[in-house]
């Protein structure tokens, strides 16, 4: 394997973002942790290989102490927008090659193209407003558990529970192409706490979480025939109405959706209905089933909870399903409550933590990564690569790359084209490589194919 690319990183804020990005990217570069308060650091200095420094970050000796001049990138992700926003100003100022800001108002999300120029961010994450989108791009697949997309929405990444009626229920992965699609690969499947990448003669069993991959129409039409038929969805209800209800109620009556939300406090029921006229908003307890049937949840093609309480937003869920509600989300926040939520039923879990450290992990940790998505608390990650003509492995045929174990080819996206790739296919200049790999970070493409054979 490579080397990964070693940057010296600051990290402002030592919180839950803070600390799960630092466990991140403390295995692959120099990291350091500024925050005001002591027991975070001390959680922080004790768990990982990381420099804490307690003061302020806004602070220029802080900053300078913690070698701002020399780093590589600042991240300012305190529990303040207007704070990680000074951050980055004048880490920029001192010499920071990059900056990131977490913002989080809804008030600044229409002004962040702007806040990014003024204060020369070269990257704003709105983490509410990326949980929004990702539950929004999920609606297209109402009946898989979730949805992450690769080249600029061309390539789709769903995972669907298997259950005993499904046709692929006992097959083995080699016979699927040949009944349903050649035009999909099932790059992962999730048996319990294993973790497999599959090869031809492994058998799908039911219980089995997969993740399969391919091209949008495909991956419909893959769901369609193995019985996970997708339902248009027109009404769906919210419960909690914190920032990410805002920012996804907006999002789905621009998708023609009927919205209706519920929230147990008054004086927030109020700002709702200024906010979103288009919506209902209903003041009560979503985890009230008397409520919720009340309200005809049996109607609804989607029910989200999206409360401050991981434990509330499971329950509320799981009663909707069991009301009739078609496709159930929680948001969570303990990233190890995610598989007991799945385990119990619910459809979908959506993390803003996950998806913040997600996507600023893409843009922090690798050379030429265009998107970095990891999945099962960690356990894999799927990496699109943008191919550079000096790459090692132009032109080479795949049957004669020996890959590293547990690292699959799952796509090339070449122009207009989208493959599912067989042993005769090269990779070209230019082409999107998305890769699929267990238990190990890929720093950038040449890495596999540290014992080819090298022939065309």
């Amino acid at each position: 394997m490579g080397v990964l690319y070693k940057m010296k990183i600051i990290i402002i804020g030592a919180g839950k973002v803070g600390f799960h990005l630092a466990e991140n990217l403390c295995k692959e570069n120099h990291v350091t942790i500024i925050d005001k308060n002591a027991e975070a650091l001390k959680k922080a200095e004790e768990s990982l290989d990381v420099l804490c420094i307690r003061g302020s970050g806004v602070s220029t000796k802080v900053l300078l102490e913690a070698g701002v001049k020399h780093a590589n990138l600042l991240l300012a992700v305190t529990s303040t927008d207007e704070v990680n926003m000074v951050c980055c100003l004048t880490g920029k100022k001192l010499g920071a090659m990059q900056t990131i800001a977490r913002v989080r108002d809804p008030e600044y999300a229409q002004e962040l193209s702007l806040l990014k120029e003024e204060l020369d961010l070269d990257m704003v994450i709105n983490p509410e407003h990326a949980a929004a989108d990702e539950i929004a791009r999920s609606m297209n697949f109402s009946t898989a558990m979730n949805v992450e997309s690769f080249a600029k929405g061309r390539v789709r990444l769903v995972e669907i529970k298997v259950t005993e009626d499904m046709p692929i229920c006992g097959m083995k992965i080699i016979d699927i192409p040949n009944r349903f699609s050649s035009q999909i690969l099932i790059g992962v499947i999730v048996r319990g706490e294993d973790v497999i990448i599959p090869v031809g003669d492994n058998v799908i069993e039911e219980g089995d979480s997969i993740y399969v991959i391919g091209k949008s129409s495909n991956i419909y039409n893959f769901c369609k025939m193995v019985g996970k038929s997708p339902v248009r969805i027109k009404n769906v209800m919210i419960m909690g109405g914190g920032r990410i209800a805002i920012y996804l109620a907006n999002i789905l009556t621009e998708m023609d959706m009927k919205v209706k939300i519920l929230e147990i406090d008054k004086e927030k029921c109020i700002e709702l209905s200024e906010l979103l006229p288009d919506s209902l908003i209903i003041n009560g307890d979503g985890s009230d089933e008397e409520l919720l049937q009340s309200e005809n949840i049996s109607d609804m093609d989607a029910f989200i909870a999206m409360t401050g309480i991981d434990e509330e937003n499971i329950m509320a869920a799981l009663i909707a399903k069991q009301n009739g509600a078609k496709k159930t989300i929680a948001k969570i926040s303990r990233l190890n409550y995610v598989n007991v939520a799945k385990s119990l039923g619910v459809d979908n879990v959506i993390s803003p933590k996950l998806i913040t450290t997600n996507k600023i992990l893409t843009y922090a940790s690798r050379k030429n990564v265009e998107m970095l998505h990891r999945i099962i608390e960690g356990k894999a990650e799927i990496v699109e690569f943008i191919v550079e003509r000096n790459s090692k492995i132009l032109n080479i045929k795949l049957k004669n790359l020996t890959l590293p174990q547990d690292v699959i080819i799952a796509t090339i996206v070449r122009k207009n084209e989208i493959v599912v790739p067989h042993g005769d296919d090269m990779i070209k200049d230019g082409d999107r490589v998305i890769l699929i790999a267990k238990n190990k970070s890929i720093a950038e493409l040449n890495d596999i194919i540290t014992n080819s054979r090298g022939k065309a």
